[in-house]
């Protein structure tokens, strides 16, 4: 089983992002503005040893992949951002391309959305519009993403490259783009493209042309499972902030069945939620969150991967998510606990010491 762990560049300064936010703005901004909401609502969260790390520091680069890869994650998702030729947060990626360290696996995951002020509520405030174009704007992207696809450390399935879409569905002419890529692709060496679309919290459409899906959580199953009262309303600050319940969310996620009309999916889990850091009251926190159950639902969620869903693959939100509560990295609360979580889930598989009555479930419903 390969734990893939998707990862936010946003913690170096960009020019943009001064201009848009402030001077020196980086996803850290965020997270050390939060602030509690409720009797029991943990934040701000705090690395650990107060680790504020930038993403352009060749270092920090090194310990995520060397400390993802002593509790068992097998690769990293970077998200990757182009605007019709424009890229944004692109730097420590290209350099661990340029310098060829660390040596981890990856694959990219294309966000496409247009970016907004959402996070202030300013959404009709576009701060960087996208564009899909035609065929040369589409090859102007294929070959920014050439040296990548032709990297040895690039997560590939039957020799071809592994490439997200987060939102397909915004794009006009998609089918026809991503077969306009394939074609590029073998005309460039490769073998091809394997080509994922990201089922989110967005509406899905029937989008043709890819070889398989991904189920992004939890905003999957926000949106489109049959949770039965996932969440409680409390207000706070004159609005109704919306608390999850973890373990309802994850509940619904191991009883969702596998099958899509015959389609290869990738099964997903998330660590945790809470994207008050960035929407304060506006935003969705949850309660009853521990390692040990996280690492419990991961070993349930590996079991499905493998048995159910017939997947090599298992897509965890997320890596460095801190100001989305979504985060693997060692924080002041659990230390490496989350990290330990998923060693002990992936040991537990291997094993085979996992009861399929789920009688090892250590307290789950208990509540802080």
């Amino acid at each position: 089983m390969k734990l893939i762990a998707f990862l936010l560049p946003q913690f170096h300064v960009i020019e943009e992002n001064d201009r848009w936010w402030g001077k020196g703005f980086t996803e850290w901004t965020n997270v050390k503005k939060a602030v509690s909401l409720y009797r029991h609502h943990k934040q701000p969260k705090i690395p650990l040893n107060h680790y504020y790390y930038d993403l352009t520091d060749p270092d920090a680069r090194l310990w995520q992949a060397e400390t993802a890869r002593n509790y068992g994650i097998y690769g990293f998702c970077y998200y990757h951002y182009w605007f019709k030729g424009k890229r944004l947060l692109e730097r420590p990626f290209q350099e661990i391309l340029n310098s060829r360290d660390p040596d981890f696996p990856f694959c990219l995951s294309w966000a496409n959305e247009p970016w907004t002020r959402r996070w202030d509520g300013m959404e009709s405030d576009v701060l960087m519009p996208q564009d899909y174009g035609d065929e040369e704007d589409w090859k102007a992207h294929f070959d920014s993403l050439l040296d990548a696809f032709k990297d040895k450390r690039y997560i590939r399935v039957e020799g071809k490259p592994v490439f997200l879409i987060y939102r397909p569905a915004s794009i006009p002419r998609c089918e026809e783009m991503l077969l306009f890529w394939r074609k590029l692709a073998l005309q460039n060496g490769l073998e091809g493209l394997h080509l994922v679309r990201t089922l989110g919290g967005f509406p899905l459409g029937e989008q043709q042309g890819f070889d398989a899906s991904v189920e992004f959580e939890p905003h999957y199953t926000f949106a489109h499972g049959s949770m039965n009262q996932p969440w409680l309303q409390i207000p706070v600050k004159g609005h109704m902030h919306l608390v999850v319940d973890y373990d309802r969310v994850w509940t619904n996620i191991l009883e969702r069945t596998p099958h899509r009309n015959g389609e290869q999916v990738y099964p997903g889990a998330f660590v945790n939620w809470d994207n008050t850091p960035r929407k304060k009251a506006e935003g969705q926190s949850s309660i009853g969150m521990n390692p040990q159950k996280f690492s419990w639902y991961l070993s349930k969620q590996i079991s499905r991967a493998r048995e159910a869903y017939r997947s090599d693959f298992l897509f965890i939100n997320a890596w460095n998510e801190w100001a989305e509560g979504a985060y693997l990295e060692p924080d002041q609360d659990f230390g490496y606990g989350y990290l330990q979580a998923v060693k002990e889930a992936l040991e537990h598989n291997r094993t085979n010491r996992l009861p399929a009555d789920g009688s090892e479930n250590p307290d789950v419903g208990s509540r802080p």
